[in-house]
């Protein structure tokens, strides 16, 4: 259930409420890939996602969907491990928390159900991807939070360094020592030798 429930969670940004209310039915495997539609989001506003075959996705979702009794009364995808009882809000938003202590990672209690969202967004902004791409893919109204990620992202912070410092988004020495020249000691000739 953690591996499908972080798959799904940051393939689709989705918040621990719409992992918790997603059914068997949202989903659609079309063999190459997965179908996700969360009709029932904060906004009003339905989305849909695709979770596509890279490493062994595909496999643990269609694994963890097998091991699913047909007997099970109810429709929901999370299911506790006896695959009865539905899974609630509290055992969804501890799966960062659980991948945390399993990394090793310090401070595992920061890591909450928000994670997957947020590292959803953060991953796109570190890909380059714009702001209205990520506040559709999130499903964000508002263009101040889908910027929140991107102007923490570290490509941005990059970027953004390499045209102040060089002048150009990609970094070369010669440059950088040029406007070092610039800034420093305008007017004075350095030794470099």
């Amino acid at each position: 259930m953690i591996k499908v429930g972080l798959i799904l969670g940051v393939a689709g940004a989705c918040r621990t409420d719409e992992l918790v209310n997603l059914t068997v039915d949202n989903i659609e495997d079309v063999g190459s890939s997965l179908i996700v539609k969360i009709p029932n989001t904060k906004t009003k506003i339905p989305r849909i996602f695709v979770v596509t075959d890279v490493g062994n996705m595909l496999e643990l979702f269609r694994k963890y969907l097998s091991l699913r009794p047909p007997h099970v009364k109810h429709m929901r995808l999370f299911c506790t491990t006896k695959q009865e009882n539905p899974v609630g809000k509290n055992t969804m938003e501890k799966i960062p928390s659980v991948v945390a202590s399993y990394l090793k990672l310090p401070d595992v209690a920061c890591y909450t159900g928000h994670c997957l969202r947020r590292s959803s967004a953060t991953l796109l902004a570190d890909a380059g991807v714009d702001i209205t791409t990520i506040k559709r893919h999130a499903g964000w109204k508002s263009t101040t939070v889908a910027e929140g990620y991107v102007e923490n992202s570290i490509e941005s912070k990059t970027k953004i360094a390499n045209q102040v410092l060089v002048g150009t988004t990609t970094s070369a020495i010669t440059k950088t020592v040029n406007v070092s020249e610039r800034l420093l000691c305008p007017g004075m000739q350095l030794d470099y030798e």
